[in-house]
């Protein structure tokens, strides 16, 4: 029987679906998290074989003993994965320390999660980057700035999401950016103005497509993160050509193999000194999935269970189930304390069958996904848009 270690199985909530998959394909399924046992919900403790507490996931050598534990009681380890982004280092450290061949090791991890590395591969798939320099002092971030000009791009070489993510706008914004910084390597990016769209994809282990889904980003995540705003972008089951072909080149660049991905990409919205309006430039990737509810949002878009393709990937390395539908599924969610010219009763009125869910979004994810969500499934992107529009309007 293969043996699968979910780290954190419990977050974000919908990840018990990915445990759930895995054990109806009868992998002998084992989570390792730091919630109490009662405290998982019924479907998720229903679709782990064996849990295992850990007081801190921070814990290094905690994590080691739980995996240790496993692997004496149910024997070589085959998969460990958390699906998040945020320990993926850990990850990578667990598969190096245990033998574990399916999935990247801690030599693996720079080119993955470091930004300025990350550029490298996108580079050699032959996809523009934006010009970058590493940032030493105040001096050497102006010299960069001559050269590529007011507003720049300020976050962590190694960050999650839009944790600590700047827009410097002038001198006086670099100033305060010095005297407040976090001490971590950060990286400085030219301004680069577009909407980001995503190749999100699970590749097997010969580095193939099994399910190409993305989504567009309405709302500009930086600015949802920095300044406190709404939140909202779509999911869609369709992508344009040259994303597919840049997501699939990129693929290939980063030797993913047996695992989800979510690749992230500019479309120029104006002729720029990196290419024309309309044109694709890379941003970062991601080896994980979509973050918070988007899996369950391509559901919706495509008509399928990601889920399962997912799990029938780890078990079989291919799947039978396919897209069954095109669509667009949008998340619009709002920022406590803001003013909405409907309410949630007349939302519902409007769009009623097309309104997929709604709720509160878990508070660890609400920084970028602020804090009440509706979730809409429509034929085009074009009424997605519409709705988005209306919900934070």
């Amino acid at each position: 029987m293969t043996n699968f270690i979910y780290i954190s199985p419990n977050f974000p909530a919908n990840h018990w679906n990915f445990s759930n998959k895995l054990k109806e394909n009868g992998i002998n399924t084992l989570g390792i998290g730091d919630a109490p046992y009662d405290e998982l919900t019924y479907e998720l403790r229903s679709s782990l074989n064996e849990y295992y507490r850990v007081s801190s996931l921070e814990n290094y050598d905690e994590v080691f003993r739980a995996v240790a534990f496993f692997s004496y009681k149910y024997g070589k380890i085959d998969y460990l994965e958390s699906n998040n982004e945020y320990w993926l280092e850990r990850d990578a450290a667990l598969r190096t320390d245990f033998n574990i061949t399916t999935g990247f090791h801690s030599e693996d991890m720079d080119v993955v999660k470091y930004k300025s590395r990350m550029k490298e591969n996108y580079t050699k798939a032959g996809i523009p980057v934006a010009r970058y320099h590493i940032v030493d002092d105040y001096e050497g971030c102006m010299k960069f700035i001559e050269e590529v000009g007011f507003p720049v791009v300020v976050k962590p070489d190694n960050g999650v999401g839009a944790n600590d993510t700047h827009k410097v706008k002038n001198e006086e914004d670099l100033k305060h950016f010095f005297e407040t910084k976090y001490d971590v390597t950060y990286i400085m990016e030219e301004y680069i103005y577009g909407e980001v769209e995503t190749y999100d994809a699970i590749i097997n282990s010969k580095g193939e497509a099994l399910l190409e889904n993305g989504n567009v980003t309405i709302a500009n995540l930086m600015e949802t993160v920095s300044e406190n705003k709404n939140s909202c972008f779509f999911e869609r089951s369709k992508l344009p050509e040259d994303l597919l072909d840049a997501g699939r080149r990129a693929v290939k660049a980063f030797g993913v193999k047996s695992r989800f991905v979510h690749m992230e990409f500019f479309r120029l919205d104006r002729d720029q000194h990196i290419g024309k309006k309309g044109d694709i430039v890379a941003l970062e990737v991601n080896m994980r999935p979509p973050g918070g509810i988007a899996p369950t949002m391509m559901n919706y878009a495509s008509g399928t269970d990601v889920y399962e393709i997912w799990a029938d990937m780890i078990a079989f390395d291919h799947t039978d189930r396919g897209k069954s539908r095109d669509g667009a599924c949008c998340f619009a969610s709002r920022r406590d304390g803001l003013t909405f010219t409907l309410t949630p009763e007349q939302i519902r009125e409007k769009y009623g069958d097309h309104l997929k869910e709604e709720g509160r979004v878990e508070e660890a994810l609400s920084g970028a996904m602020a804090n009440y969500m509706f979730i809409g499934l429509f034929d085009t992107e074009k009424e997605a848009r519409e709705f988005a529009a209306t919900v934070l309007g």
